[in-house]
């Protein structure tokens, strides 16, 4: 995959610096600094350019000229009028950036920021989510491709914060938001993988990759058969009917203080499904190795956390099966035994990931976590519902609902809340056991919530539902949603600690 170094640094003249490409904004029809120290260099080249008509610096244009400075190329980059830039501008913005610089071939740059000063946005933010979008935006997926995609050619981009922002910050920024691009970006190559390739095993030797070299982060992998010692009936009815091998992949991230309860992450990491006995139709079963879309933000949220070095002490749970159809496997109406000892009567095989992750909440009561966040590709209803624009959340504090709701928004990995009421879980009664895994046609997206609270009843919970935001169809590939918001979410508990 792509790597781009970014680094801070000041230059009072934009033009004196050496570079295969200089990026200055115009905003709107106003030069920046760093513009006109251009223009003055070529006697009015750039000025000339935006009188003729055909770029008026509006939200992501742009126009290249040659040879001016010390720049081999310059960029003028539109940023609109600066009283109106705001976070949603600067993604637009960057959008086209990469755009620009992946036509023209340039393997380092410099963008000279410093007239953000005067604009009415968060500069601290706008640089974190600089790094961020462009690695996001390089992805490439390769593993399985003999003739990959061309990659992004830039690998430094040096970034001028001018006034706007001190040096030290700015870098810190830039690091921050490079770190979360590369988590986004893990987690996307793991959905991405196919289903013979990205097996439960694959998890957990992914996650002892991730853990070798790093005293702060340790990985442990219960087998199916320490997984029957604990009474995980309900996790092993779902890898009954398959040759793979279920896990319970554990990643303990140790930057805190011994005595600090951890935030405990838990995945749904179904690495293919069928459906079971349940089984799916044929159409578009192929997506369905991306229902470890769960598992992957985990992995990409603790790589992101180690790389951060945050300061607080974090577990991600991975729950790993394979849901097939067999003669071994588990059929509509048996009842399985969860590891809290509630049983389940398994109305459609189906619904598989509110099994494996049931078990997985329970195991987490072990850590005496501060706070438990269980991540999946739950159900299409939540599709139907949100559609793909934002991830379900669910909660049973709303202190926590609104620290992931805030997260969220701040990096644009947006949740909604959905209710938890009674009236819903009444859906789940069974009239052979303890609770169904199903609870009818109605709120689908919300009985399956309902049903994961009733094994988080003894600490702060809350669920997402990512079956949305996990994956695009068109085109077909991960989105590494929600590292963001998790990643933020957990930096600020960090900060707050």
């Amino acid at each position: 995959m792509t790597s781009i170094t970014f680094t801070a640094r000041q230059s009072a003249d934009a033009t004196k610096g050496k570079t295969q490409c200089a990026i200055v904004p115009v905003f709107g029809k106003t030069l920046s600094a760093a513009a006109q120290d251009f223009d003055k260099a070529s006697d009015g080249a750039v000025t000339a350019v935006v009188k003729l008509g055909d770029f008026e610096g509006k939200v992501g244009q742009s126009s290249m000229l040659t040879g001016l400075g010390n720049a081999q190329r310059v960029l003028l980059l539109g940023f609109g009028p600066i009283d109106k830039f705001d976070q949603s501008t600067a993604r637009e913005v960057t959008a086209a950036l990469y755009r620009r610089l992946n036509k023209s071939g340039a393997s380092d740059a410099v963008i000279h920021l410093g007239d953000l000063a005067d604009a009415k946005v968060d500069v601290e933010e706008v640089l974190e989510q600089l790094p961020r979008q462009l690695i996001e935006s390089a992805y490439r997926y390769t593993k399985t491709v003999s003739k990959p995609k061309k990659a992004l050619a830039l690998r430094k981009l040096g970034v001028n914060p001018g006034k706007a922002l001190a040096t030290a910050r700015a870098q810190g920024a830039l690091d921050r938001g490079s770190h979360i691009g590369h988590g986004v970006n893990l987690a996307r190559n793991l959905a991405n993988l196919p289903g013979n390739i990205c097996t439960p095993t694959f998890l957990a030797q992914q996650a002892r990759s991730l853990s070798r070299g790093h005293k702060k982060l340790s990985t442990s992998v219960l087998e199916e058969k320490k997984m029957q010692e604990l009474g995980m009936g309900s996790l092993l009815s779902v890898s009954a009917g398959s040759d793979q091998p279920a896990k319970l992949i554990v990643m303990e991230y140790k930057g805190g203080k011994a005595k600090d309860k951890p935030y405990v992450l838990v995945g749904k990491g179904i690495t293919f499904d069928t459906g079971g006995i349940s089984l799916k139709p044929g159409a578009k079963m192929d997506e369905m190795k991306f229902d470890m879309g769960g598992a992957a933000s985990v992995f990409g949220t603790m790589q992101a956390v180690r790389d951060l070095e945050l300061p607080l002490n974090v577990v991600g749970i991975v729950a790993a099966a394979e849901n097939m159809p067999s003669g071994r496997a588990t059929k509509p109406g048996d009842v399985v035994t969860s590891m809290s000892g509630k049983t389940i009567e398994v109305l459609n095989t189906d619904a598989e990931g509110r099994l494996v992750l049931c078990d997985a909440l329970t195991y987490a009561e072990r850590f005496k976590p501060a706070a438990v966040v269980d991540i999946a590709t739950l159900t299409g209803a939540c599709v139907v519902a949100l559609g793909s624009h934002a991830s379900g959340l669910y909660a049973n504090k709303d202190e926590l609902a609104d620290q992931l709701l805030t997260a969220g928004q701040q990096t644009w990995d947006r949740a909604w809340r959905m209710p938890l009421w009674d009236d819903y879980h009444k859906q789940l009664a069974s009239n052979f056991a303890d609770l169904a895994n199903i609870g009818g046609p109605g709120g689908g997206s919300i009985t399956a919530a309902c049903f994961l609270s009733k094994f988080a009843e003894n600490y702060d919970w809350a669920h997402l539902d990512i079956a949305g935001s996990a994956w695009d169809s068109t085109p077909k590939g991960a989105t590494g949603r929600p590292v963001p918001l998790l990643t933020r979410y957990l930096q600020e508990r960090a900060a707050s600690a």
